[in-house]
C-alpha cells in the first residue's frame, strides 16, 4: 500500500507544477499544442539578469520571511504557553483579539496602521514590511504553540526543579526540545504566511521594497507568460524545499514529545 501511495503522492504533488515547468522553457506555446513548439531558455535566464531585480526580490523575501519566523516563534512560545497552560479571566477575549487581525480583512488593518508607519518612518522599509506581516503570522503561531503546550507533560519540568535545575536550565534542557517539533511547525507556517504575502507587502512596501511576490504579479500583467512561469517557479520552489526539509527532520524516532491534540 505504502509503494503505490507515495508515487500517488508525489505526482499529486508535481503535476500542478508541470504546466508553470512547460512555460517557464517556451517560447511559442500555441494553444490547444501540449508542449510548447519552440523552446528557450530566455525565461530561467532572465530570473539571473539583475536588471529583472529577481535576486533582489529573493533577498528581501528570504530576509522578512525569516525574521517574520523567528520573530513570531519567540512571541509564539511565551503566548502559547500562558494560553495552553494557564486559565485566567478574559482568556477568550486575549483568544479573540489574536484571532482579530485573521479575522478583519487585511487590507483593512493595514490602512489604519499605515499612518503610523508613516509618522514613525516604517514606510518603505523591510523594517515596517516584518512588522506588518507578524500581523498576520503571529496569531497563527501563538494558537500552534498554545496547543503544543496543552498537551506538555508538567511533571518533566516539576522532576527537573526537584533535582536543583534553575528557571534557565529547566527551560533549555527540558521545555525546549519537547515543544522543539511545534515550533519548528509553528515557524514554517510564518514563513510560509510571510513569504506569499502581497497586499500588506504592497501598501507598507509601497513598492520600494520589492519581494518575489510583487514582481510575480507584475509579470502577470504583462504579455511574457514563460517569464511570469519561471518567476512562478522561483517563488514556489523554496517553500516546497523548506518543507521537505522540515518534514524529514520531524519524522524520525524522536520526533514529537508534545502532541497536537487539546486546546
Amino acid at each position: 500500500m505504502r509503494v503505490v501511495g507515495l508515487p500517488l503522492l508525489l505526482g499529486g504533488l508535481v503535476l500542478p507544477f508541470l504546466p508553470l515547468l512547460l512555460w517557464a522553457v517556451a517560447e511559442r506555446y500555441p494553444y490547444p499544442a501540449l508542449t510548447p513548439t519552440v523552446t528557450s531558455s530566455r525565461p530561467l535566464r532572465l530570473l539571473a539578469d539583475p536588471a529583472s531585480e529577481v535576486l533582489t526580490g529573493l533577498v528581501n523575501s528570504v530576509v522578512i520571511a525569516v525574521a517574520v519566523a523567528v520573530i513570531a516563534a519567540l512571541i509564539g512560545l511565551s503566548a502559547g504557553r500562558a494560553l495552553g497552560l494557564h486559565r485566567f479571566r478574559g482568556k477568550r477575549l486575549v483568544q479573540f483579539l489574536l484571532l482579530a487581525p485573521v479575522i478583519v480583512p487585511g487590507l483593512a488593518v493595514t490602512l489604519g496602521i499605515q499612518v503610523f508607519f508613516i509618522r514613525y518612518g516604517l514606510s518603505d522599509t523591510r523594517q515596517g514590511v516584518v512588522l506588518v506581516h507578524l500581523l498576520s503570522a503571529v496569531p497563527y503561531v501563538a494558537l500552534v504553540m498554545s496547543s503544543v503546550y496543552a498537551n506538555l507533560d508538567l511533571r518533566l519540568e516539576d522532576q527537573a526543579r526537584t533535582l536543583g535545575a534553575g528557571p534557565v536550565q529547566v527551560f533549555l534542557r527540558i521545555t525546549l526540545p519537547a515543544v522543539a517539533p511545534g515550533l519548528a511547525v509553528a515557524g514554517l507556517f510564518a514563513f510560509l504566511i510571510s513569504w506569499g504575502e502581497y497586499v500588506l507587502t504592497l501598501l507598507v512596501g509601497g513598492g520600494a521594497v520589492k519581494t518575489l511576490p510583487l514582481l510575480l504579479y507584475s509579470y502577470l500583467g504583462s504579455t511574457d507568460t514563460p517569464v511570469a512561469a519561471a518567476l512562478g517557479l522561483a517563488l514556489v520552489v523554496p517553500p516546497v524545499l523548506l518543507l521537505a526539509v522540515t518534514s524529514r527532520l520531524l519524522s524520525g524516532e524522536g520526533a514529537p514529545l508534545a502532541g497536537f491534540g487539546r486546546t
